[in-house]
């Protein structure tokens, strides 16, 4: 049990990394003043389904019940966002004016979409999807829309673009790099990914870029230097930045990011804690620093923020990076940091519908990248997880689940 101050702890964001911060602080025994401000007047609620299953009466979003604040007293502030931090005084000042003070203050403020730079971005029918609202406006749109112009091909546009086709509409896909997901997925995936995509009637457009959108007051085309996209309804996602000014502005050491040690704590404040998408930090599958946008990520964060403040012995962030994407009937999933150098070789395991790329550094496997293989996929959590020895010869003629199985008969780690 710890011994709070009355000032508590304050949390700046009401999202996934917030929500396990103070769920773990209270579940930790954690007594004192808990208090949470969200920007938006949304409770706590996941964000991945509003990509995937964006539609005018989504499945209900919310982490849990209002009642599991009111139940635990944690204080909640709905659309009331935190404009300053004063260190020095451990105090935050909100929107309406409210001046809290915080013996531990933590940072889950998130990220915010990259705004969309061309003439035209701002008519009617152009949409970017970050919260609830964006993808109850999207799902709206989507009831009339034929001919939607997805721009950007990472995670949120292949995403989007699946839903679009699912609701009867053409759909265009349209990204400015040589390949989709070029920063996440290894360009052996990538072609297996967007042969799937185009097989369903999802037409991609790479190495193509948006010059601007036209049309009177509402959107009735895309501009590209490849042509002209007939479109009544554009949808943009070309990248994330972290939601670091409060920061930044607070004094705190900031670089893409807020940065922060192995336990997640500012490097300039010690009492204040990043976690999520909006901390750069060591990460041991990782060369240096990184910042890693996923929900296990903003989960695990949470939870070993919460536990060292409520008591726990201190411990280094550690966990596996993984994450996942489901395009349509697409699962991607990835688990560990692969770089562009690293050597990648393809398994199917005898199924046409499924395929891993294992990746491989100094001979030794890195990262592992799934389509429809969630087997697969555990199996490599598992073993990168245990740090278990993998090469390349391994896996000849093999897969990972296969690996493990013999290697447990033999009484092998891993």
């Amino acid at each position: 049990m710890s011994s709070p101050s009355t000032a508590g702890v304050v949390v700046v964001g009401g999202g996934q990394a917030g929500f396990s911060v103070v769920s773990t602080l209270r579940a930790s025994g954690y007594d004192g003043p808990v208090t949470v401000f969200a920007a938006e007047p949304h409770l706590p609620y996941q964000r991945p389904p509003l990509s995937k299953k964006a539609h005018t009466d989504p499945v209900r979003v919310e982490l849990v019940p209002e009642s599991f604040y009111r139940e635990r007293n944690i204080d909640v502030r709905l659309g009331d966002d935190v404009i300053a931090v004063d260190t020095a005084a451990r105090t935050v000042t909100t929107a309406s004016g409210a001046r809290v003070p915080y013996e531990h203050l933590v940072l889950a403020t998130g990220a915010h979409n990259r705004p969309l730079p061309v003439p035209g971005a701002e008519l009617d029918g152009v949409h970017a999807l970050r919260s609830l609202d964006d993808a109850l406006a999207i799902g709206g749109a989507l009831a009339t829309a034929r001919e939607v112009v997805v721009i950007g091909g990472g995670f949120i546009g292949l995403e989007l673009a699946q839903v679009a086709r699912a609701r009867g509409g053409r759909v265009t896909v349209v990204e400015l790099a040589g390949r989709l997901l070029s920063r996440a997925v290894s360009s052996q995936v990538e072609e297996h990914l967007r042969e799937r995509h185009e097989r369903v009637g999802v037409r991609i457009l790479t190495g193509t870029a948006v010059r601007a959108i036209e049309g009177t007051e509402r959107v009735r085309r895309v501009v590209t230097d490849r042509g002209v996209l007939p479109a009544d309804l554009v949808v943009y996602g070309i990248g994330a930045a972290p939601r670091d000014e409060l920061a930044r502005d607070a004094g705190l050491a900031v670089d893409d990011g807020v940065i922060v040690d192995e336990q997640l704590r500012s490097i300039t404040d010690p009492r204040v804690f990043a976690v999520g998408d909006c901390a750069r930090h060591p990460n041991p599958y990782a060369d240096g620093l990184v910042r890693l946008e996923s929900v296990p990520n903003a989960t695990d964060q949470g939870t070993l923020v919460g536990r060292r403040i409520a008591g726990s012995p201190g411990v280094p962030y550690a966990s596996l990076p993984w994450f996942w994407s489901d395009q349509g009937d697409i699962k991607l999933q990835i688990a560990g940091l692969r770089v562009s150098s690293d050597d990648v070789y393809l398994a199917t395991g005898g199924s046409p519908e499924r395929l891993a790329a294992y990746a491989f550094r100094d001979d030794r496997l890195v990262a592992v990248e799934t389509l429809n293989w969630p087997a697969e996929h555990l199996a490599a959590r598992r073993l990168l997880e245990q740090d278990a020895p993998v090469c390349a010869a391994d896996l000849t003629g093999s897969t990972l689940g296969a690996l493990t199985r013999a290697r447990r008969a033999a009484g092998v780690r891993g």
